[in-house]
């Protein structure tokens, strides 16, 4: 019995994708069409049904998906870890997942583990039941679960990807531990900016307005800016809600997600702490996939998909079209320019001794260093810089407005002279 994946619209016109057995084309056609709702593909699972170039609709729609369905990946690696656990134990999966939804709390990771059940008791893989939740089971977790149940080592393969998944979740922490600072800091800097604004300027406007006092260009400027804001507090906040959607929606395009990537890596300070965490997370993804024995081009083809840093998967997908043309991993990823020197020494090393995957997981262990000597250098640095930042915005203000009574103050001065 063939697999073949389908994507349709339900009756209220939401699009749900997933995978149906069937004998046939045919068959997997007249199954979907019992269910109810329109049939908009139905492909062999082996020809990637959805394989395509996706459009901006589709990639917003696919991330509302992944928002709604998504689960914590504390709770994928708790998850990840039980199983093989339970593996290693003599259990089946059927029974390992039914005591794993009894235990689950949190409410949407339960229905995916009933779902993977019911799937697997129809005669799914476990590969197979993942594959249709994309939210919860990416593509790198889906391949690893394949690999595992080709070889018979399930069980290691799950334990290794629990190890894998708590180190990106370690590294994750740190970065978002090491940011969660300046982001404080810049939203209270908003807040200050936007009070000042709204509260303080305009005492001083209603002064200066009753003196007719000629006031300098700079303190013009803030008083309308002041003027606009309090006259228009809704279409103000509108203004801030449709920028970030813009910008959300620039992102979501290719062009705009390689620039704001672009900016995100070469920015100061933090570009280095947040390349070295994406470098990690590659080597890791690399060495795991290598050690699990999925062939080489599919591993790049997964890593590309997993790293979520546009420049980096542009350059992952120009050095698989150049392996494909002949060349070693590492001289198609020297070509790139992009990567760093010392996991291009590592990654050339491995290739030549026949051990990659372990090469590869020292070059994850050394970035990962190098991410906690960033933050530990940030926590001296940051902090610093930042409050020099607020009081220079702050301070411009408060001069802005205070300007009409220094030039008072000066004409003063000079008339006494």
């Amino acid at each position: 019995m063939a697999t073949f994946q389908y994507l349709i619209k339900d009756g209220k016109g939401a699009r749900l994708e997933g995978l149906i057995k069937a004998s046939t084309l045919d068959e997997a056609i007249e199954k979907l069409a019992k269910e109810g709702g329109t049939i908009i593909s139905v492909k062999s699972a082996s020809e990637g049904a959805f394989s395509g170039k996706l459009t901006l609709f589709d990639k917003l729609m696919l991330t509302f998906y992944k928002w709604r369905t998504g689960v914590g990946l504390k709770v994928l690696v708790f998850f990840t870890r039980q199983m093989s656990t339970m593996f290693s134990a003599g259990l089946t999966i059927e029974k390992s997942l039914h005591d794993l939804e009894k235990e689950e709390k949190n409410k949407k990771f339960r229905r995916v583990l009933r779902k993977l059940s019911d799937d697997i008791k129809k005669g799914f893989s476990l590969s197979e039941a993942m594959e249709q939740h994309p939210g919860v089971f990416n593509s790198l977790y889906v391949s690893l679960v394949k690999a595992g149940e080709v070889s018979g080592t399930l069980h290691t393969v799950l334990d290794e990807l629990s190890d894998y998944l708590e180190k990106i979740e370690d590294t994750r922490r740190k970065v978002g531990s090491a940011m969660a600072y300046p982001i404080f800091i810049l939203i209270f800097l908003t807040l200050v900016v936007w009070g000042l604004f709204y509260y303080i300027i305009p005492m001083f406007g209603e002064v200066y307005s009753r003196f007719h006092a000629d006031l300098p260009a700079p303190t013009l400027i803030a008083i309308t800016i002041s003027d606009f804001i309090r006259n228009n507090v809704i279409l103000s906040f509108a203004i801030v809600f449709v920028t970030l959607a813009l910008f959300f929606l620039i992102y979501l395009t290719d062009r705009g997600r390689f620039i704001l990537d672009t900016f995100l890596i070469k920015m100061p300070i933090l570009g280095g702490l947040v390349l070295n965490s994406i470098i990690s997370k590659f080597a890791r993804t690399f060495s795991i996939l290598m050690a699990a024995g999925v062939p080489i081009m599919e591993t790049m083809e997964l890593v590309e998909n997993v790293v979520q840093n546009a420049v980096i998967e542009s350059a992952v997908r120009r050095s698989r079209v150049m392996v494909k043309e002949g060349y070693s991993v590492a001289g198609a990823f020297r070509r790139t320019k992009v990567f760093p020197p010392t996991l291009l020494q590592l990654m050339a090393t491995g290739e030549e001794t026949g051990d990659m995957d372990r090469l590869l997981g020292k070059a994850a262990e050394f970035y990962e260093k190098l991410v906690d000597a960033v933050i530990e250098r940030l926590t001296s640095l940051i902090e610093p810089i930042l409050i020099i930042l607020m009081a220079g915005v702050v301070g411009t203000i408060i001069v802005v407005v205070y300007l009409p009574i220094f030039n008072l103050g000066l004409a003063i001065s000079s008339g006494m002279k």
